[in-house]
């Protein structure tokens, strides 16, 4: 009996479980929508502006805004890494220190041994596994998930952009989850700056442009907007796979207490019967023995 007590309190327990996790994916999937129409309505608008701003961007002679292009020795670099605020997402934020540990065991590993790679946190999670490491880290930007919108986002733009033109980085890359739809996520790392300009995207045209009121001034306003943007979209990405990674773990949760209550069921029901017969058999034992 006291068998059958342990295993109905195991039943008891994974029932809640179950209703928890049920609980967090519906939770979850509500939350999947609107973070996933958030970055489909951004992710049109990001891709022209940067379209635009590789088309404009091979005639910023300005010295100025030829800082944002040009290519440097590679001094000092800055990893924006973006994880979630909270566990129970499956392998999501694996993923990101796994490709992180990556870039700086193997890309920036001279740098790392010098002290010249800083890791700047999006989401609480990566930075609990990093900050164990002797690296430079900073926190300035952690909770920018707790209140996600396009200002807090441009304002880990503009620490960035401030940073990289004052000559404090030679480069500025951000490591996330990009959002393909809710069972998968492909972990992403790209460089923000330098933006580079890669002619195989930009079409040559024999079209004359009139810009108004000039190409500089339209630069100059351009090329900050589409860096922000281009990094807000990232964090778009990671909130929506963060999300869609988070339902399909806690559905893959759900299923798994369902099977388990099956198996405890069953091993209650046994036990039962068993407890059942012997008492039949203890009774009919103790019938025969009067008689005798």
């Amino acid at each position: 009996m006291a068998n059958l007590k342990e295993v109905r309190i195991r039943i008891s327990s994974t029932i809640s479980t179950q209703q928890i996790t049920k609980a967090m994916k519906l939770v979850s999937a509500t939350k999947l929508r609107k973070a996933q129409s958030a970055i489909f309505q951004m992710r049109p608008y990001a891709d022209k502006l940067n379209g635009v701003l590789k088309n404009l961007g091979d005639s910023a002679d300005d010295e100025k805004l030829s800082k944002y292009f040009k290519e440097q020795a590679l001094d000092r670099v800055l990893l924006i890494v973006v994880s979630s605020d909270r566990g129970l997402c499956g392998g999501f934020n694996a993923n990101i220190t796994k490709r992180t540990r990556a870039l700086l065991g193997e890309e920036y590993a001279e740098l790392v041994a010098k002290k010249k790679v800083d890791l700047l946190f999006v989401g609480k999670k990566a930075y609990e596994f990093f900050k164990k490491h002797d690296l430079n880290i900073n926190t300035d930007f952690m909770g920018t998930f707790a209140n996600l919108n396009a200002q807090t986002g441009f304002e880990v733009g503009d620490y960035i952009m401030e940073q990289f033109l004052n000559g404090t980085y030679s480069r500025v890359e951000v490591v996330y989850n990009k959002f393909k739809n809710a069972a998968t996520q492909i972990v992403t790392n790209e460089v923000l700056l330098p933006v580079t300009l890669k002619a195989s995207q930009t079409k040559a045209t024999n079209n004359d442009y009139i810009f108004e009121p000039n190409k500089i001034e339209i630069l100059e306003e351009l090329i900050p907007r589409s860096i922000k943007t281009q990094l807000y979209r990232s964090f778009l990405d990671s909130f929506a796979s963060e999300h869609g990674a988070r339902m399909i773990s806690m559905d893959k949760a759900t299923d798994n207490a369902g099977e388990i209550l099956k198996q405890l069921k069953l091993i209650y029901n046994r036990g039962r019967q068993a407890a059942i017969t012997n008492e039949i058999s203890e009774i009919v034992g103790g019938a025969a023995a009067l008689n005798g």
